[in-house]
């Protein structure tokens, strides 16, 4: 990966608070979410699955949705702070409140109230991640010109990501059995995030800040992007980046308890995929970009090798414990890396655009890519429990689970994810901004900051 010589644009402290933003408490409840609250609709809320499916599928889509809007309304927003670095002062607070109300079992009320329930603070969780993504994607090309400024952010923010989903997926099932529940919880990963990104917002600066003529419309940006039909790959790795990453998770609860029949072996199996998560994001990813120099290539050799070890897990992860442990855990340490590497091509596509029709469109293109992102986890998130329900799946049926969902639930996760690596690895050989990288390059030579320290 090339860095420009030039000298780092950020304050002290400007990057691990940035990590920390995105990583922190603000990680430690999407993981949660992300791992356990499927599980927590179906087998503590007592949702049918089919039900929580189409729960998941509404809120997800409208919170795909409304990631352009967000986008451009950060673009609009006029302060003395900036245009991004204002959000981060009120939505931390916002999404706290949100998640703890999220995770309140409303045990009292009937399976209709309860679905209402959920499905609002399901929405509204979706809205306040939105509202705290976009503006966080958007600040890093705002701060800084410099690829090793946005190198070394992105980075540190892979680990502290990393970090986060370690805790929250190893030891969240222990913690909410000495809490009584989730709902506590959300309000310690809570506080942990406004603290993370109050720190950020001392230490960030906005000097290259996006210029959005006032008389045009999002939809005009929209069509901005629209126009670049070559930039559909983009959405694709974007998408199924987080298919892969999401399903690997969610699915694992589901595979230790009914495949393999050992719900006791929840905390060690998460840990191991945790631990590789970590491994990825701190070591293997470092040393993949270093040798073969660009994410493109490092991403392309890290699903090659996802996709043999989920080959050999599907048809054999329950035939031997230590294979199963020690295949996932080289799985896991070759695809997790896809969260951050993912990231470099929002930098990339933001410069690309501004190349192309010189137009900074920041927070546009970081809701471009939220909205492919949550398309997957869209995917994710209802398909599962789609899966499972038209499989006949059965709640806390250890042990007396059809062979269909059997099946289902060794597909979900092994099988599903083997398909994802083969779509990104062919989109990846054919990543449109990759030829550009000389011109980008050349163009932000030229740039100057129009906030000075």
């Amino acid at each position: 990966m090339e860095n420009n010589p030039q000298a780092s644009e950020f304050q002290k402290g400007t990057a691990i608070s940035y990590a920390l933003s995105q990583g922190g408490g603000f990680m430690l409840i999407q993981a949660t979410v992300a791992t356990f609250f499927s599980n927590f609709l179906t087998d503590t809320v007592l949702i049918p699955a089919a039900s929580a499916s189409v729960i998941l599928f509404i809120a997800t889509l409208w919170d795909a949705i409304n990631d352009p809007i967000m986008g451009g309304i950060c673009d609009r927003t006029r302060t003395k702070y900036g245009s991004y670095r204002p959000y981060l002062l009120w939505v931390p607070i916002v999404l706290t409140v949100v998640s703890f109300l999220l995770f309140l079992n409303p045990s009292g009320l009937s399976t209709g109230a309860k679905i209402a329930y959920i499905m609002v603070f399901y929405i509204l969780y979706g809205m306040s991640v939105t509202a705290l993504t976009m503006p966080q994607m958007a600040l890093i090309p705002a701060m800084t010109k410099s690829d090793k400024d946005r190198g070394q952010a992105v980075q540190l923010g892979i680990i502290s990501i990393a970090v986060a989903f370690t805790i929250a997926s190893t030891f969240t099932s222990g913690w909410v059995e000495k809490l009584g529940s989730y709902a506590p919880l959300m309000i310690i990963y809570g506080v942990l995030a406004i603290a993370a990104n109050l720190w950020l917002f001392k230490t960030s600066k906005e000097r290259y800040r996006a210029v959005t003529e006032e008389k045009r419309s999002i939809g005009a940006d929209l069509k901005i992007f629209v126009k670049h039909k070559k930039l559909i790959i983009m959405l694709i790795i974007w998408m199924f980046a987080s298919v892969g990453y999401g399903i690997m998770f969610s699915s694992s609860v589901y595979y230790m308890m009914y495949y393999i029949m050992r719900p006791d072996l929840i905390g060690i199996y998460m840990g191991i995929l945790s631990i590789g998560a970590l491994v990825s994001m701190m070591v293997v990813m470092p040393l993949l970009l270093r040798f073969f120099k660009t994410p493109t290539k490092a991403f392309i050799v890290s699903q090659a090798v996802t996709l043999v070890c989920y080959v050999i897990l599907f048809f054999g992860g329950n035939k031997s414990m230590p294979v199963l442990y020690v295949v996932s855990f080289i799985a896991t340490a070759f695809s997790a890396m896809e969260q951050g590497l993912i990231n470099f091509f929002v930098n990339d596509t933001i410069d690309y655009i501004q190349l192309k029709e010189d137009v900074a469109l920041n927070g546009m293109v970081s809701a471009i890519k939220g909205f492919a992102y949550k398309c997957g986890s869209t995917l994710t998130s209802s398909g599962i429990l789609a899966v499972l329900a038209a499989a006949s799946y059965i709640p806390n049926a250890i042990g007396g689970q059809p062979d269909s969902a059997m099946f289902a639930i060794n597909s979900l996760r092994f099988g599903i994810p083997a398909i994802t690596c083969v779509i990104l690895i062919v989109c990846l050989i054919f990543n449109p901004i990759e030829p550009h990288r000389a011109e980008i390059n050349a163009m932000k030579e030229k740039m100057q900051a129009v906030v000075k320290d």
